[in-house]
């Protein structure tokens, strides 16, 4: 059996490096805080590289048969007249990827091969790490100590892990957006294209087709931060009731869905800003090293190459410290790519005066123009192939 590894996360980048790193011959240990694997989620789109990765998985048919099937957005006014359409068959990825799916759908698919090779530890997490020469000794929550070659370090975006090992380091960019996502009932109102609207105010919201009854729910600000996302849930949702009930559009069909969900998940939106993603055995993937929010378009696009890359990385060689920096060579130009959201652009598509949700609209309004729409959607998102994937050899197919 090839070296010992723990992951720390068990969502889409910890799964994906897993995957991987156990097809290449690593004895791979994935732990997560979660009592169980955590089903459910936004809504969220794999493009380009993100898609080849799939691809070389042998999961790229069976996420397109997991996709919300959603057909493209509509930008609409308040009574859902659209103002601009981008539909996937005229333009292919624009606002809406040609794979839209579930976040736990995604995660499940990976997950499920990937602990026929690894295994997996629930409602555990890490509570010190010690590193020397030759490995890494590991204090857990709920589990004896143990020994590792190394550790990767796959959580979210307020990975306590990676404050943990590097204190101080992420200098995170505020996006100055509040969003909350969750799901509520579909209604004969609802179709196959996601629907964006925004009003004064700065506030606004989009719904997404889901898979089954639901219609997925993005509900969003634009605001300077105030430490909203360290709230309790029902003072989260009693905050949003209050900026959003008065709002008309479906924000009280929303609103009253927002208090029944279960799948309620609310954040600040911020990037992860790291100068180094690795300390010599320990190493940052996905959101904890990177985390570009969902305005990037190419969030699970970048956790999906980011595990490719790192496994095969480590695959290549047994110097340690040269894989990792090869990962980093690799990724790094992606990841900014990722993160080269102008800090306008939400002040933009989330407008907080009269003049400013007027300019808006006929911005959109021109966007939606066959000649037009197919370059406003290249200039609105970011490039899901800034990235050249290597094929690394090894013990792959399982």
């Amino acid at each position: 059996m090839g070296k010992k590894i723990l992951i720390s996360g068990a969502s889409v980048a910890g799964n994906t490096t897993a995957w991987w790193l156990s097809r290449h011959g690593f004895n791979v240990t994935v732990i997560e805080k979660a009592p169980g694997f955590r089903d459910g989620g936004q809504n969220v789109d794999v493009r380009g590289a993100g898609r080849e990765v799939l691809r070389k998985m042998g999961l790229e048919q069976a996420a397109l048969a997991l996709s919300t099937g959603e057909a493209g957005t509509d930008w609409v006014d308040e009574h859902d007249n659209p103002i601009a359409r981008f539909a996937v068959d005229d333009i292919g990825d624009g606002p809406t990827a040609e794979l839209e799916i579930m976040r736990g759908d995604i995660a499940r698919m990976i997950y499920e091969p990937a602990r026929q090779h690894c295994t997996y530890r629930f409602d555990e997490t890490i509570t010190s790490v010690q590193q020397d020469a030759s490995g890494v000794t590991v204090q857990f929550h709920n589990s004896p100590p143990d020994r590792y070659d190394m550790v990767i370090i796959a959580e979210g975006v307020g990975s306590p892990t990676r404050e943990l090992i590097f204190p101080g380091e992420n200098k995170p960019k505020w996006m100055d957006i509040t969003i909350a996502y969750f799901a509520i009932p579909k209604t004969a109102a609802d179709g196959a294209f996601a629907r964006q609207y925004n009003t004064l105010g700065g506030i606004g919201a989009t719904l997404k087709p889901g898979r089954g009854n639901t219609v997925h729910v993005y509900l969003g600000m634009q605001k300077k931060p105030e430490g909203e996302n360290q709230w309790p849930a029902e003072r989260q949702k009693q905050f949003l009731q209050e900026r959003f009930s008065n709002a008309g559009w479906h924000f009280p069909r929303i609103l009253e869905g927002m208090h029944k969900t279960d799948d309620f998940y609310f954040d600040v939106l911020r990037q992860v800003r790291m100068s180094r993603w690795h300390a010599n055995r320990v190493v940052l993937t996905g959101d904890a090293a990177w985390c570009a929010t969902p305005l990037s378009g190419i969030g699970t696009t970048l956790a999906v190459v980011g595990g490719y890359v790192l496994a095969g990385e480590l695959s290549k060689t047994d110097d340690l410290p040269a894989a990792l920096a090869a990962y980093e060579r690799v990724m790094r130009p992606f990841v900014k790519e990722g993160q080269g959201v102008p800090k306008i652009v939400p002040r933009m598509l989330w407008p907080h005066t009269r003049a400013g949700l007027a300019l808006l609209r006929g911005v959109m309004h021109i966007a939606g123009k066959p000649l037009v729409r197919k370059i406003f959607s290249k200039l609105f998102l970011r490039d899901s192939e800034k990235v050249g994937l290597a094929d690394y050899p090894g013990k792959v197919g399982g």
